[in-house]
């Protein structure tokens, strides 16, 4: 059974830094775009970056452009989202996502990542 697993979230200061980590397993997601998506309480969930399966081509939500940083290894099955001058409007619950195209077809669990000011 194909099964994505976030991990990485938690609780951090303004200004800092997380990693989040995507681990694939039951089936290879080489093929597939993947992508990171955050939803925080009473809002609908957004995407936030995206990379394309060859990891040649990646894009990002307007409001983490030049703070978030998507990547990929295709040997170890693993996403990554690295997190800098983390804001108290990146509190959510972050999933990770295989996507064709620009839709979801397999989702994480989520991870948590609170952001105090």
């Amino acid at each position: 059974q194909a099964q994505l697993v976030e991990s990485g979230g938690g609780l951090v200061q303004a200004g800092g830094s997380l990693r989040l980590s995507c681990a694939a397993s039951g089936r290879t997601f080489s093929g597939y775009d993947m992508g990171w998506f955050r939803q925080a309480p009473g809002k609908e969930r957004e995407f936030v970056a995206g990379m394309r399966w060859s990891g040649g081509s990646t894009n990002y939500a307007d409001s983490v452009k030049g703070r978030f940083t998507i990547s990929r290894d295709n040997a170890k099955n693993t996403v990554y989202l690295q997190m800098n001058s983390l804001k108290p409007e990146d509190t959510a619950v972050y999933y990770c996502a295989a996507m064709v195209g620009l839709t979801p077809v397999y989702w994480g669990q989520g991870t948590q990542v609170t952001v105090s000011s």
